[in-house]
């Protein structure tokens, strides 16, 4: 049936943007190497207004260890170094004048069982959104009328099927990233 199909292909969409988001959210969990997208989500402000850090300045790294943020505006500076300390990132920035420079320090094993359980907590929120999908989408499906009980019943397996396909590759995104985080 027709329906049916649309709620399996927005079910599909929307647990290709759950991976999606994890795969984003992952990417902001450092792996001991200088990557400026470490530094997404961080806001500064701007005029007044919290603007995103990658909006009021260029980011470059340039080696392994390093970082450089080249604001637009060199009035900026101090408030790119406040926001990076107020993110808590264990990142401490310093300036030249004309750019601010994050030297990123080599992960303690520590730190590292630290971030891979934060990979594995952004790893089950994207388990459960992927679980409240299926969820839903069933529900959806057993309120069509008109639909034969097979159809229904075969609609619930191409959305379990589907729940678990999402669940392996976010676990495959989960293996990577933490292999990489405990990779001296």
């Amino acid at each position: 049936m027709e329906e049916i199909q649309l709620f399996l292909d927005e079910a599909k969409d929307l647990m290709t943007k759950g991976l999606n988001h994890v795969s984003h959210e992952l990417t902001k969990i450092r792996a001991g190497k200088a990557n400026p997208a470490m530094l997404d989500g961080i806001l500064v402000s701007y005029y007044g207004a919290m603007t995103p850090i990658n909006q009021v300045s260029s980011m470059t790294s340039p080696d392994a260890r390093t970082i450089f943020i080249k604001p637009w505006e060199k009035g900026t500076i101090p408030e790119i170094e406040r926001a990076i300390i107020n993110a808590n990132l264990g990142l401490n920035p310093q300036n030249d004048g004309q750019q601010v420079i994050i030297n990123v320090p080599m992960l303690t094993e520590e730190r590292r069982k630290q971030l891979v359980k934060q990979v594995g907590q952004e790893c089950e929120h994207g388990k459960v959104s992927v679980r409240t999908i299926r969820k839903e989408t069933n529900e959806q499906l057993k309120k069509i009328k008109g639909a034969s009980e097979d159809d229904v019943k075969n609609a619930e397996e191409t959305v379990q099927k589907m729940t678990d396909d999402f669940i392996a590759r976010i676990d495959a995104l989960m293996k990577k990233k933490e292999a990489e985080i405990m990779t001296v």
